[in-house]
């Protein structure tokens, strides 16, 4: 069997410390068999996380959704975390004003007899590990990048950052597919979300989401945007968007850990606004920077 060779990075795995080429977890893994889990990607600036009590209270609704108790207390992941983020940057032998990284953590129910009833008394399975924030670069920035529309097929409980992701999966490979760099989707004609973000719309100046419900994952990046609008004067709502006013924007936004804030300039082939990135995409991403700085 060809196993590819995973790169020797820290990790942690139900109390020890290892690395991703040891970290073994049982088959019988309800994460595996089901994909009951969830978990929350961090981002990491100089070796602040960025924003960790909104991750906390949102792994915290996720657990409490899917009915597991969480096995740590935040003050508990703080402290994995911060010892993920030193031992990646030793790992490089740089010091963590070098390393921006991302910790990423899972949390399943745990391992039993395949049954899906949910198994009482089992101890949850914790995961986590870090690895560098790969960031679009300016000149991506400057042009913007291609997004492609299409329905949302996924579940209706969109919500939970679940590990469940084949939905998330399949519509990002839509967008892979042709070149672009996510996938904008529509639920009964209304903006949900992205494979893996946020979409904001911006209309006569402006700043617009859908609503925080069942059929959207509330990124972390919903409460900053918001508070980056306040600062900046921009109005901010968030309600049903058609799909008739995201063609017609004036603007179209992704956010999320990876992407921070980047500019959607073509969707499905045709320019956005003026198929240059605007001035309130300049506004919140200089804000967001400052946010990072502040962390």
């Amino acid at each position: 069997m060809n196993i590819p060779d995973l790169p020797d990075l820290p990790c942690y795995l139900n109390g020890d410390f290892t690395n991703l080429r040891e970290a073994k977890v049982s088959v019988m893994d309800r994460g595996f068999i089901f994909g009951d889990g969830v978990y929350e990607v961090v981002p990491v600036y100089a070796g602040k996380p960025f924003r960790f009590a909104e991750h906390m209270a949102r792994l915290d609704r996720s657990l409490g959704e899917l009915r597991i108790v969480n096995p740590m207390s935040h003050d508990e992941w703080r402290g994995l975390v911060d010892r993920l983020v030193s031992a990646y940057a030793g790992k490089l032998g740089k010091t963590l004003a070098e390393t921006d990284q991302l910790v990423y953590l899972q949390v399943t129910r745990g391992v039993a007899m395949r049954d899906h009833v949910m198994p009482a008394g089992i101890t949850p399975t914790v995961f986590a590990t870090s690895n560098k924030i790969s960031p679009y670069s300016a000149a991506v920035r400057a042009e913007g990048v291609a997004c492609v529309s299409a329905d949302d097929f996924r579940w209706k409980k969109a919500h939970i950052k679940s590990v469940s992701l084949a939905g998330a999966v399949l519509s990002r490979q839509m967008s892979a597919d042709v070149g672009a760099v996510e996938t904008v989707m529509f639920r009964d004609g209304f903006l949900s979300e992205a494979s893996s973000s946020n979409v904001w719309v911006v209309k006569n100046g402006t700043v617009m989401g859908a609503p925080k419900d069942n059929l959207v994952l509330e990124g972390i990046r919903y409460g900053l945007i918001e508070e980056l609008c306040r600062t900046e004067g921009i109005p901010f709502e968030l309600r049903r968007i058609s799909r008739d006013e995201v063609f017609a924007a004036g603007e179209l936004l992704l956010s999320s850990a990876t992407k921070e804030v980047l500019p959607v300039t073509r969707l499905d082939g045709k320019p956005v606004g003026t198929g240059k990135p605007g001035p309130i995409y300049g506004k919140l991403y200089a804000g967001y920077q400052r946010a990072k700085l502040n962390s």
